[in-house]
């Protein structure tokens, strides 16, 4: 009778227990967004840090004018970005304003009458390949709405996400030492020396890994700028500057690129010939940016994510998938200095903890 009631007992805690856990798990899935904005606010603090003591140390700045100065020095930064694309949409504006869209309409039903006579001399039902109804019926410009809807439906999302940021990085700045104290005092005195370790270390590594990032940016948007110089695409700097910053999002990033450089190049050619100017034009364009991914991802980022926080690119890689595939795009961006973050604090905390013990070998 004692050892089932012991039986149930444990049953009954088990279960409870495991719907904790899935009700914790399910109460961060639904305040996802908030722990991205928190966890960006506290990378960006880091970043912004050093800015703060400078401005303490050497001009004698207070703490709260300080870090006031920080945010503004990067609200201008930001806008001074802002600006620096304003010839670009201009000049895509006035591409878009010169589109003949019937044109364009007829020239693709041309050309779907040349592929369909090749397929029948290859003895190849085109009705099953291409289907002409649909192109005829579909083939309008209706996505360029979608797709300037989808950029201002993104500029209104980063806003928010710039805003929000802003918001907590200050207070971070501001009481950072309140941060710390409180932080202290929840924890046993015991592992103070642990929470200030976990904090150098952090902050070293993540000023490596953001060095780094910077330096592969430059790089990418240097190689960018030379290949759209070659094939004279119009405002190049300003398009491989746009396309370096986003490389920052891992993988997407270069698919992303790509899209927007064909775009923007075919929309730079849009009054030549579509055969002998636009598409050739285009693909090398494309094909310059495949060989500097090439380089990138052979070259780059292994000496990067491997040498600024001591991970193996394969580890990289499953974090990077599985971040993004629980967070989306914001998840891929912080993926590795959220990693390193959590490694960092598990080798300080649990060091004889065998997963963890290999997963930190060479921090």
């Amino acid at each position: 009778m004692m050892n089932s009631k012991i039986i149930a007992n444990g049953i009954v805690r088990a279960v409870g227990m495991l719907v904790l856990a899935v009700l914790i798990l399910f109460f961060i899935y639904k305040i996802q967004s908030v722990l991205i904005h928190i966890v960006v606010a506290v990378i960006f603090s880091l970043i912004a840090n050093p800015i703060v003591e400078f401005f303490r140390s050497k001009l004698k700045f207070s703490n709260t004018i300080a870090v006031i100065a920080t945010l503004l020095l990067f609200v201008c930064l930001i806008v001074g970005l802002v600006f620096l694309f304003v010839p670009l949409i201009i000049s895509q504006g006035n591409n878009l304003s010169l589109l003949d869209t019937q044109s364009i309409k007829l020239k693709t039903l041309d050309l779907y009458s040349q592929i369909s006579t090749y397929l029948e001399h290859q003895n190849i039902d085109s009705s099953k390949v291409l289907n002409k109804s649909y192109i005829s019926s579909k083939f309008n410009f209706d996505f360029l709405t979608d797709f300037f809807n989808s950029i201002i439906s993104i500029i209104s999302s980063i806003g928010i996400t710039l805003g929000t940021m802003f918001f907590i990085s200050f207070f971070i700045l501001k009481d950072k030492v309140a941060f710390i104290v409180g932080i202290k005092k929840m924890l046993p005195q015991k592992n103070e020396d642990k929470i200030l370790n976990s904090i150098y270390k952090t902050r070293t590594m993540l000023t490596r890994y953001f060095v780094g990032l910077l330096i592969q940016t430059t790089i990418i948007c240097i190689l960018y700028f030379i290949v759209l110089l070659i094939f004279g695409v119009e405002n190049a700097f300003v398009i491989a500057f746009l396309c370096a910053l986003l490389n920052i999002i891992p993988y997407l990033g270069a698919l992303i690129s790509m899209i927007l450089v064909s775009v923007l190049t075919m929309l730079n050619n849009i009054s030549a010939d579509f055969q002998t100017v636009i598409l050739p034009t285009t693909l090398y364009v494309v094909f310059g940016f495949l060989v500097v991914q090439i380089i990138d991802n052979n070259v780059s980022q292994p000496l990067i994510f491997s040498k600024s926080v001591n991970s193996h690119p394969l580890e990289i890689f499953l974090i990077i998938l599985i971040s993004g595939i629980l967070f989306g795009i914001a998840g891929m961006i912080i993926a590795v200095p959220t990693y390193t973050i959590i490694k960092v604090i598990a080798k300080e905390f649990f060091p004889d903890n065998k997963i963890i013990e290999v997963l930190t070998k060479n921090l």
